[in-house]
């Protein structure tokens, strides 16, 4: 195992802007919906105008269930609020119509599991089925803190955490990137961007349950105009 691959509660962008990030968010903070709106603008409308803003949303996961291959997860591009509109209307209608949640075929635990498996039983590693299945156990394994991290970012989307804000970094499928979680009161989200000058030139992520696509349509709608 090597922590190159992960941390967690360390310093990323966000240090740069606020004096305590972890206490910016929190309903005790005096003016926490201006740093939402700040850190909405900083984090997700730029990189939209810049087109360098995917969503992803992720949904599958039920009633305490983690399985990596029962998440689901589709991309959307965004060029604009109307297109965030766009996907929120098509969940609605999947819902109304009781129809299949749009995803893609592939997975984001189960297929990079599965590999980082194979590498390292192909290197001399035995894995045997307690670390397959215990997420908790994917550390002892090369690749395994990464996908641990992201599996932890990914079951907080779902099932929720106290922590109004947490600070992660993560070696991912496109190199190293800065996780940053958001648990409040108008929805829950997650921003991995790449760091340093690279947030100007490579794309941005934002992850939600397909549940908080509603919540985080009207705090991301008043956020869009504020400093325009």
């Amino acid at each position: 195992m090597t922590y190159q691959e992960a941390r967690e509660h360390v310093p990323g962008r966000l240090h740069e802007i606020f004096a305590a990030p972890y206490e910016a968010f929190t309903n005790d903070s005096i003016e926490r919906l201006l740093h939402i709106h700040i850190m909405l603008h900083l984090l997700v409308v730029r990189p939209m105008k810049r087109r360098h803003l995917i969503l992803r949303v992720i949904h599958g996961w039920e009633n305490g269930s983690f399985a990596p291959e029962e998440l689901r997860h589709i991309d959307y591009p965004l060029r604009g609020f109307d297109d965030f509109q766009q996907v929120l209307e098509t969940f609605q209608q999947a819902r109304d119509r009781q129809e299949p949640l749009p995803s893609h075929g592939n997975s984001l635990l189960a297929e990079p599991l599965a590999a980082a498996i194979a590498a390292a039983e192909a290197g001399g590693q035995r894995i045997d089925g307690e670390t397959r299945a215990i997420p908790a156990r994917w550390p002892s394994f090369p690749g395994g803190l990464s996908l641990y991290t992201l599996f932890k970012v990914y079951n907080r989307l779902v099932y929720g955490e106290d922590d109004a804000y947490r600070s992660s970094q993560c070696m991912t499928s496109e190199g190293h990137r800065e996780i940053h979680e958001f648990h409040l009161e108008e929805g829950e989200f997650a921003i991995i961007i790449p760091p340093g000058p690279q947030h100007k030139t490579e794309n941005t992520l934002m992850i939600m349950h397909e549940s908080q696509l509603s919540p985080i349509a009207g705090i991301f709608a008043l956020s869009i105009p504020l400093f325009e």
